[in-house]
This record gives structure tokens, sequence and C-alpha cells, in this order.
């Protein structure tokens, strides 16, 4: 018998009280946009999962696209059948076959109460027929087995289930606003877009360019990088590119060269608060993590945060490089990440940067020049392009 179904958990959304239907909602809304493309998947919602009805699409290609979806706990291949013991033995038994390990439990849930057979029963049934028509050499683990098959039996039909297999966790993408993502091109950023994600609060992306120093494969990376993010979402995520080569020399005509990075990244915060609320973003997200570089220290922090009042989250904040590498690579930005494409941020890098600067020193060198015209024109002129599916054609981009 071929997988039918595939069942979906919710796991914490369903503890959301008033606000479950809506968080489920948006989490079968974004698992449709995601799977779109399979296009004979039917869809099957009760109080705290899901079913998946395949019509014949492979399962295991569904799986790999479920495994990106915020908000689903966990989730198993599925097979429906008639609630009759003798084909509930069959199924179960091909479960096992098809599974490696040498240790299985069975796990019934016996909701029609009617069924002559309690589930201890049912278990012991199952598993006798399995030790005499398996190939395998096969012991029962009830607690730490190699293959689990749960068993849901119910009046009119019964789900026979596949080992669990763990969902990306976290909210559905959108239950909690949206935020801008300055993204860099380099490897905390995109991390930092993901775990945004993960929280249920979608993104949108904000990169400054400065060409000609920078050039359009450092673009690409980026645009790359958003094309990953974007299968952890619904499936489409707009990017704003500032054309910050302007803003960027007068900063490094204006200021002494230890005060150009803190002054730089004061109008680059004001750039994105400009375009955050041009596109209803409700905060800014990066990628510093504290003390990794000098603009990245708490005094350098406070000193370039003042300029803005929009709240600012920084989800690596008090992670170890190691780890976010981990993620990264997990998550599939790495490889792109260190393709060595310079940004805007590492072109003009001062030798000797402060690294405790003060806010005085930092507005005196902004009072040189009438810096609020040049950022307004950023903000006015920047580029916004939607990375979806259609984003593979590249030469459109350019």
């Amino acid at each position: 018998m071929e997988c039918n179904h595939i069942l979906v958990r919710f796991g914490e959304l369903t503890t959301k009280g008033k606000n479950r239907k809506m968080f489920i909602r948006k989490l079968c809304q974004n698992t449709k946009e995601i799977l779109k493309p399979m296009s004979q998947l039917k869809y099957e919602l009760s109080f705290d999962r899901m079913y998946i009805i395949l019509n014949g699409e492979d399962p295991k290609a569904v799986a790999e696209k479920l495994k990106t979806v915020f908000g689903i706990h966990s989730f198993s291949f599925c097979y429906k059948v008639e609630s009759d013991l003798d084909k509930i033995k069959e199924v179960c038994l091909q479960v096992v076959e098809n599974n490696s390990g040498q240790t299985f439990k069975i796990d019934t849930k016996r909701n029609d109460k009617d069924y002559p057979l309690h589930s201890h029963d049912i278990n012991t049934a199952i598993a006798g027929y399995i030790f005499h028509h398996t190939s395998k050499t096969l012991k029962v683990d009830v607690h730490h087995p190699e293959i689990l098959v749960k068993v849901e039996l119910r009046k009119d039909y019964t789900y026979v289930m596949d080992n669990v297999i763990m969902g990306a966790g976290g909210y559905p993408v959108g239950v909690g606003g949206k935020a801008l993502l300055m993204l860099s091109g380099g490897i905390d950023s995109p991390v930092a877009g993901y775990l945004t994600l993960k929280r249920g609060v979608d993104i949108e992306c904000i990169h400054y360019a400065s060409p000609p120093y920078t050039s359009d494969l450092a673009r690409e990376k980026v645009l790359d990088l958003v094309d990953v993010l974007r299968q952890y979402t619904h499936g489409k995520i707009v990017v704003h590119i500032v054309p910050f080569t302007d803003l960027q020399l007068a900063v490094y005509e204006h200021c002494e060269e230890s005060y150009a990075m803190t002054v730089m990244r004061r109008m680059m915060y004001r750039i994105a608060q400009g375009v955050a609320q041009k596109n209803n973003c409700l905060a800014i997200v990066n990628g510093e993590s504290i003390g990794q570089v000098a603009s990245q220290t708490l005094e350098s922090m406070a000193t370039i945060n003042e300029v803005i009042h929009m709240p600012v989250l920084r989800p690596v904040a008090c992670m170890d490089k190691l780890e976010i590498i981990d993620i990264a690579t997990k998550i599939g930005t790495y490889d792109i990440s260190i393709r060595p494409h310079e940004d805007c941020c590492t072109i003009f890098t001062p030798k000797q940067p402060a690294t405790k600067p003060k806010s005085y020193k930092a507005q005196a060198f902004e009072a040189n020049w009438d810096f609020e015209a040049m950022v307004q024109e950023c903000v006015e002129n920047t580029q916004d392009i939607v990375i979806d599916d259609s984003y593979k054609n590249i030469e459109n981009l350019f």
C-alpha cells in the first residue's frame, strides 16, 4: 500500500487560547503556499493537526518542503485504512519493513471506544503479527524504539503513522508582524533573518550597494541568500537595494577615520528606519553579535542606535561565531556567505576604528554636511526586487 497522507502536528500553537485559530489559519496558509507547486495535494484540518492528502504526489518531496515551514512541530507519513485489524496489521508490517532499525514499538490510540479490543491488546496483536511475518530480526523497545508505528483507530477508518519527523518549530511566519532585515551578505545577518522568521515575524530585506566599489557579484550573493531564506516563508521576500555610494563617500570625507564606521552605521540605521516605515515594518533586524567587530561593542551599539526610535532586534547578539556558522550551514546560507565579494561595510574598513565611540563626537562630525537630504535621497531611490520562484531568471535583475 502506498503512503496516502501526511499528518502534521501543531505543537505549542494549540496552547494559544483565543489566538489559536489565527495561528493555525496562518500556518495552513503558509504550508499551502510553500507546497503550491505540488498541485494534487488536498488538506483537511482538525483541532491540533492537519492532514495532507497526497493524491499521488511524492511523500518524500512533500516532507522536504514541510521541514522548512515554521509552526510545524512534527509530522509523519500516514496510511489511511479501514478499521479492520487484519488490514491494520499488514500496513504496520509494511511500515516496519520500510524502515531501518532493529527495535520497534506499536503505539495505539483507540478513539473508537466501542472497538472490542483495548489499546494494549491491539498493540500485542500487531506486534505478534510483525514478529511472525517480518524478514528482519527485531525486538520490542517501548522506551527508545528505532521504529515507532503509531496507530489511531477510529470507527470508520484508521491512521497508521510512520516515524515522527521533527519540523522547524517556532511560529507561523507573519503572525508576529513584519520587520526589515539589514542583510550585508556575510554569515551573521542571514542567520538573524532565519531566527526572526522562526518567531513568526515576516521579513523584508535591505542591502546597501556602493558601486563601483561593490560589484554586481556582491549583490547577486545577497539575492541568493534571500532566495534561501524565502524557502522558510510563504515563498517570496522583497529586497530593497539602497544606492549608498555618495553618502558613504561623504561620510569618509567629513569624518576622521576612527569614527567613519560609527557614522556610516548611523546613516544606515536612519535609511533602514525610513525604508521600514514606508513598507509597514515594525522593527529592524540585524546580525550584530556583541564584541565581534568594533561597531558591535555595547558602546558602539548605543551610539549607533540612538539615531532612530524603531526597535532593533539582534537574534545572534549573544551567540559566538561557531554557533552562528552551525546554523548557517544547517539552513544552507554558509557557502553563499563566504563567496569572496566585499560589501560596503568591508571595502573602507578603517585601520583603527573607535570601539567606544562618543555620541557627541559622532554628532559633531555629522554637523559638517547636510546628511539628512542624502539619507532621504537614499530612501526614495531604493530599488525593490521581489525574490520568488522566478528569481533564477537573474538576467532580469541586473
